[in-house]
This record gives structure tokens, sequence and C-alpha cells, in this order.
């Protein structure tokens, strides 16, 4: 081989070594390039903040002093995203909306001599140079924009491959930073609805302790106010009770005979503890036939009955009786220390009455009870008086109203004090029922 041909041969070889080269150092720098960005970029979660970073580095890497970045939400409530660099102030405006329609309608065009989509005619006449647009999950459209590199070189299609990864980064990056802003929202909800479940908690929890504390104060008030009270204060609690009425009741006076023998025989103790056994049985019996103790003294009771059926309350106060009367019995035999049972004497007398609340006004305030006034209760009261050895004493009127359910004797007609006609008065029978003939 000749000296000519073989120094052909090194040029070749070296130029083969220099485009060799050309290509290493290219890849270097792509490699490089990439490496920088993807620290810059994946160190934050601020979509923001990555379009700057992203934006400063490709600037910096191919050697330009212009750029932005757009990003238009798809979703249309949320805001768009515009970083620039160089870019004047009086050309923002413009080139924002150069870059909405670019990103949302435009089209981009080839430079001449170029095969490659290089520019959208929106936003060319602002100096850039170049112009690429990408996608984030079909939820924005984004563009890329760079002016003229201060080489003056164009750019070659290499670098727009290098600018494609680099944007395929960045909407990692971005995807990324919206998946992150997205969990942080929720978590930021989330602590809200727990901070308001918390306070409704609370709430609920001091509602419950106000309601625990009413049912105790009702539980406590019902041992001592008249389940009509009662009833009619739920029913009202602003306090506006029903003004007093005509009412058609029966009335059931209650009296424990020898009690002032009885104080005398035991101490307080004994004494209280024989009465509260004798009440307790009392109680149950006036409740389950729908009484209302009206008035208690040390040794008595008044017990409306209120069912607006005439028969119904009269019945009720009936076998109420019957019910104490039975009772009494059992418990003066399991109490030996009782000489006898203690006699229980009862009155009963059905009509018309002023029932309701009463408002009693003195020098300490105001004082309400509900009761009935009239003369049926001074009646029910006085015939009571009568009865001896616990038996059940009822007048003609209630008489008239339970004689086909219950046995009854005649005991005559008997002048009461401070009433002015003669009252028929018959026995309640116990043991035993009369059926109805109906």
């Amino acid at each position: 081989m000749n000296t000519s041909n073989q120094n052909s041969a090194l040029s070749a070889c070296l130029l083969d070594v220099e485009v060799t080269q050309d290509k290493l150092d290219m890849r270097s720098f792509q490699l490089k390039t990439l490496n920088d960005l993807s620290k810059e970029l994946f160190e934050s979660v601020d979509t923001e903040t990555i379009i700057r970073k992203f934006l400063l580095t490709t600037m910096g890497n191919f050697g330009v002093l212009k750029g932005f970045v757009f990003l238009v939400p798809l979703d249309t409530g949320k805001v768009d995203h515009f970083v620039s660099v160089g870019i004047e102030e009086a050309d923002m405006l413009p080139l924002k909306k150069g870059c909405r329609q670019c990103s949302l309608n435009g089209m981009l065009h080839k430079k001449t001599g170029d095969e490659t989509l290089w520019a959208c005619k929106h936003v060319i006449s602002h100096g850039i140079e170049l112009v690429l647009p990408f996608v984030v999950e079909e939820r924005f459209q984004g563009l890329l924009g760079l002016g003229s590199k201060l080489s003056g070189d164009a750019f070659a299609a290499h670098e727009k491959e290098l600018m494609e990864t680099l944007i395929n980064n960045l909407v990692i990056a971005i995807k990324n930073a919206q998946s992150f802003e997205s969990v942080l929202t929720l978590n930021q909800r989330l602590s809200k609805k727990n901070t308001h479940l918390e306070e409704t908690l609370q709430e609920l929890s001091a509602t419950i302790k106000r309601v625990e504390l009413l049912e105790n104060i009702k539980d406590n008030l019902s041992k001592f106010v008249p389940n009509t009270v009662t009833n009619l204060i739920e029913a009202s609690p602003e306090g506006l009770l029903p003004e007093s009425k005509e009412q058609d009741l029966s009335v059931l006076f209650l009296d424990i005979a020898g009690y002032t023998k009885l104080c005398e025989k035991f101490d307080s103790a004994k004494v209280n503890h024989i009465v509260e056994k004798h009440f307790s049985v009392f109680m149950d019996a006036i409740h389950r036939n729908n009484g209302d103790v009206n008035e208690t003294a040390g040794d008595g009771l008044m017990v409306l009955f209120l069912n607006e059926d005439k028969q119904k309350n009269a019945l009720d106060a009936a076998r109420t009786a019957l019910s104490i009367q039975k009772e009494t019995r059992r418990i003066g035999h399991e109490m030996l220390s009782l000489y006898r049972p203690l006699d229980i004497h009862m009155g009963i007398h059905s009509g018309t009455a002023l029932v309701g609340a009463a408002k009693f006004n003195n020098i300490t305030g105001s004082r309400w009870t509900y009761t009935a006034r009239g003369k049926i209760v001074n009646v029910a009261s006085r015939i009571g008086s009568l009865a001896t050895g616990s038996s059940v004493l009822i007048s003609k009127v209630t008489a008239d109203r339970i004689y086909r359910q219950h046995s009854l004797k005649p005991m005559g007609k008997y002048k009461l004090k401070n009433v002015s006609n003669e009252i028929e008065i018959f026995k309640l029978l116990p043991n035993y029922r009369k059926r109805s003939k109906r």
C-alpha cells in the first residue's frame, strides 16, 4: 500500500473516530442532562416548583435565554400554570393568550427546510423558536417554548428527541406532584372531617350527659311529682301548662287506721318501715291501674283516675282499692310484729271536677300544683272516713258505673259533713267479680 492510500485510510479512520466521539459526547451530554434534570425534578412535589426547575435546567443545557412552560388544565375549574424566564412583561399577557390558543386548538407548522414540527403560529411572534406540546394523563395540555440559542445555531433533530425525553420526565414529575397534592387535599379534608366529627362527638357527649342529667332529675322528680304533671311538662317543656278544665274522674281516698297507735307502739324507724312497705304496694296498684297520686299525708293518699271514659275511670279506682285491700292483708300476715293487719279505709266517688294546674303566689315566690277541686273531692273524703275494718265504700254514682263487673252491698244513705244531701253508700266486696251480662 502506497503512502497516499495509507493517508486516505488514516483520514477516514480519524473521521470515523471524530463522528463516534461526537456521538459519545452527545450521548454523554444527554445522560448528564437527564441526570441533572431528574435530581432537580424529583426532589420536589410542588407543581409550580417542578415546572420552574425544569425550565431553568432545560434552558441552561441548551444555551437559551428565553423560554416558558404553559400548563392548562382540561378541567376548567382549575388555574393555568405559566412559568417564564426572559419574557418581557409587556409580552406576558399576549403570550399566555397565544399559549392557550395553541394548546387547545393550535396547529404546529414546519420550519422551512425541516421536516420536524417546531413551532406554533400563535406564539412564534414573541421570539419563541421552538414549541413542543405534551399531555399529562388527559388532565393537562402543556407547551414547552424555547427562544433562540445563544450560539445562533438551529435546534437539531437529536436535540428535539432529547427534549421529548426531558418532557416525559417532566410529565412523570407533574403526575407525582398532582398525586401528592390530591393525597394532601384528601388528608386536609379528612382532617377537617375528623375535627368536625370530634366536635360533633363532643357535642353529642355533652348532649348525652345533659339527657342523662335530665333523666336522672326526671326519675327523682317522679318520686314526688304526679304522673299527670310529668306528662304535661314533657308535652310542654316551655312551661305553658294548659288551663284547668271541667273533667269527669273518680277519686279514691285512702287512710291507714290506727296510725297514731302505731307510732306509740314502735319507734320512728320501725313505723317508717311499716308505712313504706304498705305504701310501696299501694303505689304499684295505683300505677298499674292508671291512677295518679295527687296528695299524700303521713297516713293517707288522694288518688285521681282521669280516664275520659266514665266507666273505665271508676273501674280503675275499684280495681286499685281491691288490690290494696288484698296486699294489705298479705303484708299483715308476713309482719309478725304487728298484732293484726293494719286497717286501710278507702272511699271512692265519681263525677265532675275542675282538674288542672293551679298557681299559688306568696312572699317566697310562685308554686304550682296539679289537683282536682270541687264537691266530688269532699264527698270522696267523707265516704272514706265512714269505712271501717279495711272496707272499701263507694258512692251510688260510682256503683252505677261498676255494678256489672263487681259485687256490691248497699249500706244505706248517710249524712256527710259539709254535704247538704244524703249520699247513698255501697260496700265494694272482695274476692270475686260479678261478670257483665253483656
